[in-house]
């Protein structure tokens, strides 16, 4: 692959915790992001990929880490070069309802962007708005009227428009779909697979739907308790998952799971103010050894283009 758009090395996020102290939601975590690709990142809930995806954005300030976009440490800018920067990197929220200003015009929301990261006339600004919302499906008229007077899907195509707004490089579109009717998400998703593959986006694309995952992205990453655990070509991943997780996880979707058998895990995600010693996963991996539970594995990699976190992971046809 060619060299990496977007790199994070040893990302830490911490919150406060309910007690002295505070929580690791990231841990370490190391990721690449080729340019033009859609990374699919997948995990259960609470697991950290929301907050990833807003580190990556600088939304969020790492505790440690760095984070490169085309060469440049995200975590070192301030003021106005950062500023600049985040015009190149953009964000589709999940939600369409509470992500959009309800008292202005859809033509001033899509148009803010460029007005404020591009120093765009606002004349100028408003015409691109237009041609934006004639991109997304929703015409120019739509720009004369308020996010309340659309519908969950069309609200999402407004927060679409605007995130294009700054012709972004990398856009993070965190659960862009999950608070739409089935019947909706699948002209959301196939928008953004035009825009990526028509304006040449980068994109992250988090979700729990394994099947809209499988639809849109080039590449998965499964995460777990702060942590990447496995990342591979979809092809390959969908094929064969390594990581005992990533089994499980693609195990529990019927439309998925082909010949392959439900593996029910045992527990929940355990408490992140307190995890296990060793592999994050071995309080509910089912082929856990003693070894699992006093060393924590590294990623490494076990085949071109697959890495994973495992001291058992293996190639698998399974």
């Amino acid at each position: 692959m060619s060299v990496p758009l977007i790199r994070a090395e040893g990302l830490r996020v911490e919150f406060p915790g309910r007690s002295a102290g505070k929580v690791q939601v990231l841990r370490d975590l190391d990721l690449e992001i080729f340019e033009g690709e859609t990374l699919g990142l997948v995990g259960e809930s609470g697991c950290g990929k929301s907050t990833l995806g807003r580190a990556l954005l600088r939304v969020i300030a790492p505790a440690a880490g760095r984070i490169e976009f085309l060469g440049r440490d995200l975590t070192r800018l301030r003021g106005r070069a950062l500023r600049e920067t985040r015009a190149d990197l953009q964000m589709v929220f999940q939600d369409p309802f509470g992500s959009l200003n309800p008292r202005r015009k859809v033509a001033d929301i899509v148009a803010e962007p460029l007005v404020r990261a591009r120093s765009a006339t606002r004349a100028a600004a408003a015409d691109t708005a237009g041609e934006l919302l004639d991109l997304v499906g929703l015409g120019r008229e739509a720009g004369k009227r308020r996010p309340g007077e659309f519908s969950g899907g069309q609200r999402q195509r407004i927060g679409i428009a605007r995130a294009l707004a700054s012709s972004p490089r990398f856009v993070v579109a965190d659960e862009p779909v999950s608070a739409l009717d089935v019947s909706i998400q699948a002209q959301v998703v196939n928008l953004l697979t035009d825009l990526v593959r028509d304006r040449g986006l980068t994109m992250l694309f988090i979700s729990h739907d394994l099947g809209v995952v499988r639809h849109i992205a080039d590449r998965v990453a499964v995460m777990y308790l702060g942590q990447i655990i496995e990342t591979a070509a979809r092809d390959d991943f969908f094929a064969g998952p390594a990581h005992p997780y990533s089994r499980a996880l693609l195990s529990s979707v019927p439309s998925l799971r082909a010949s392959r058998k439900r593996i029910v895990l045992d527990g929940d995600l355990p408490d992140p103010a307190n995890p296990p010693r060793g592999c994050l996963f071995s309080t509910r991996c089912p082929l856990v050894e003693d070894r699992c539970r006093t060393e924590r594995p590294e990623l490494h990699e076990i085949a071109p283009g697959r890495q994973v976190r495992c001291h058992l992971a293996k190639e698998t046809d399974d």
